[in-house]
């Protein structure tokens, strides 16, 4: 996990055919509360048919060469709504509305109470995950600000007294994945991209809450939302200088989409940079190993090896299952070029 030029995922990764209603997934934007008709599988085997899906997932990730494998998030409806829609104080029955990134209006939980997380709410996928791979993990939380931004407050009416909550709960669960068995625990915050104003308000803080005791090493995501919601974006990064003096360990960025000019990695100081390297945007052209091999080259230029892990951009869970294999195998056989250029 040390070596230069690690391999890891963002996150997520394609869920199979016969587990999710794939068309009806790409047809809605993520969902912030519970959207059960999005599973193929009735609930008294849901469990049982996730559990395979996410072995069919670490299979694909060690076969493509991923040195810092994830469990796919292949439980979750978005990378969100499981988390938040378990807490305490969160009603998900009775949703309210909120203008999502894209301007429309979103279901979203809303707070009625307090917010406190009840118990462990990922680490039973945890150690699922952790008992079918030998491979370091990366087990990936919502972060807090940004699940702040996707519900409806009827009970704080102070963002920043919700937003500390949030994080205390994070901060639990974080603890309790790295105690049962997580290498590298993240927190997605894509919303400090969407609101950086609010976010230069108090995120840092709820970062800091959130980590605070928390093993490393710990990352932080922050991207622009999956590519195939999120199709109007910013020239570059409104919330990034920021980063450079977070909790976090590692900065995880997508960059290949944007064709982000990699000057900007030395904005991040000497964090660690998880720089995205797979366009996700479409499905077709798959990479060759020689234009993943030209990104990093352009990233080397700013940020030493060791301090450079590569993933794909904002996760992978759009794509189908075919086209995100081939995917991962060009940026195995990228970084390897590299290397060898090296002479690591």
């Amino acid at each position: 996990m040390h070596a230069p030029l690690t391999t890891t995922l963002v996150g997520s990764y394609p869920q199979p055919d016969w587990l999710i209603d794939r068309d009806l997934l790409r047809a809605q934007l993520p969902a912030r509360v519970r959207a059960p008709q999005l599973w193929r599988v009735p609930e008294p085997w849901l469990e049982q048919a996730q559990d395979d899906a996410t072995r069919l997932a670490l299979q694909d990730m060690e076969r493509a060469g991923i040195d810092v494998v994830t469990d796919g998030e292949i439980r979750r409806e978005s990378y969100s709504n499981r988390f938040a829609t378990a807490l305490e104080g969160m009603d998900p029955e009775h949703p309210g509305t909120v203008p999502g990134r894209t301007g429309r209006p979103t279901a979203v939980p809303r707070v009625v109470g307090p917010i406190r997380r009840r118990g462990p709410v990922l680490v039973r996928d945890l150690r699922f995950a952790r008992a079918n791979t030998d491979r370091p993990l990366r087990f990936t939380v919502p972060g807090p600000f940004t699940m702040s931004q996707q519900c409806q407050d009827d009970h704080y009416h102070d963002e920043r007294a919700l937003v500390l909550d949030l994080a205390a709960a994070v901060n639990a669960e974080l603890k309790d994945l790295k105690a049962a068995g997580a290498d590298v625990v993240q927190i997605d915050e894509p919303y400090l991209q969407a609101r950086p104003e609010k976010a230069r308000a108090f995120a840092l803080e709820a970062i800091e809450r959130a980590l605070e005791g928390v093993p490393g090493p710990t990352a932080l995501h922050t991207c622009f939302g999956y590519a195939h919601v999120v199709s109007q974006r910013p020239d570059g990064y409104p919330f990034l200088d920021e980063l450079a003096d977070c909790a976090a360990d590692q900065i995880s960025i997508e960059a290949a989409q944007e064709r982000l000019d990699p000057s900007l990695l030395t904005r991040l100081g000497r964090k660690t940079v998880v720089l995205g390297v797979l366009d996700l945007a479409d499905e077709s052209p798959v990479e060759t190993p020689e234009e993943v091999a030209a990104r990093v080259r352009a990233a080397l230029r700013h940020l030493e090896p060791e301090r450079l892990i590569l993933a794909p951009d904002c996760g992978m869970k759009y794509l189908s299952r075919e086209v995100a294999l081939a995917k991962l195998r060009a940026m195995v056989a990228g970084r390897d070029l590299v290397r060898e250029e090296l002479g690591r």
